[in-house]
């Protein structure tokens, strides 16, 4: 049984559309990230394990550190509206590991809407990419707007898509009224440590007690292909933290 006077574990949620990056992401925090702290992640797929087997096979964490939820049915369901699977996913990884420092949890990949309940997660990242478009973060979305961090991957791809990354950081700062924005290529090694120093920040926030978890807000309503139009209710934070 972990520790009850022991600092509790930061969830950070990764969410975003499909591609962007957020597997890679969560890659690159652990192998930077997985000496000095002690990590855990839970990846969400609808019908398979991709994301948890691509990231055991990197070899960026021992391979029982990385869970896999499927969640069989809308992304968003997982992680806002019926949390149960990553609730349940991130205690067995705390019991397992105790005391654990990060629990990385990754949404399944989604549209502009997806956020995650504050009953599951403390923190959360939001993550566009260059090859989305430039316009991205002008199109606004609970995410986009009032997640604790946007990142704009793949600068190095601006070139080559016709996008100004160093304006998409602008306008999502603009667009995030101050919030921190962050412009990530993972050939920039600055770009690189501001993210992990970002993460390590956070993670102390939370160890001291200083970090609030707010509710992004309810998702707008949405469909994903051949599906119904339908939005997601706030999830209820009943869960007690420890």
């Amino acid at each position: 049984m972990p520790d009850a006077t022991a600092p509790s574990t930061l969830r950070l949620g990764v969410a975003g559309p499909v591609g962007t990056g957020k597997s890679s992401l969560i890659g690159l925090l652990c192998r930077k990230l997985g000496s000095s702290l002690s990590v855990g992640v839970i990846t969400n797929d609808i019908y398979t394990d991709e994301d948890a087997r691509m990231l055991r096979a990197a070899g960026v964490l021992d391979p029982e550190r990385i869970r896999a939820v499927q969640t069989g049915a809308c992304p968003h369901t997982a992680i806002r509206d019926d949390i149960t699977a990553n609730l349940l996913a991130v205690e067995d990884l705390e019991r397992d590991f105790a005391p654990l420092d990060l629990v990385l949890v990754e949404s399944g990949g989604d549209n502009l809407t997806a956020t995650f309940s504050p009953a599951l997660v403390h923190a959360q990242v939001f993550v566009l990419d260059v090859a989305g478009g430039g316009d991205v973060v002008r199109k606004g979305g609970p995410g986009i707007s009032r997640a604790d961090l946007l990142v704009v991957n793949k600068t190095d791809l601006a070139p080559h898509v016709g996008v100004d990354a160093a304006l998409m950081v602008t306008e999502g700062r603009l667009a995030r009224e101050g919030r921190p924005v962050l412009g990530l290529s993972r050939h920039d090694p600055e770009s690189i440590a501001a993210l992990t120093g970002w993460v390590v920040e956070t993670v102390e926030r939370h160890r001291a007690g200083e970090l609030v978890a707010t509710d992004p807000g309810p998702m707008a309503p949405h469909s994903h292909a051949g599906g119904q139009v339908h939005s997601h209710a706030v999830a209820a934070d009943t869960h007690d933290h420890h």
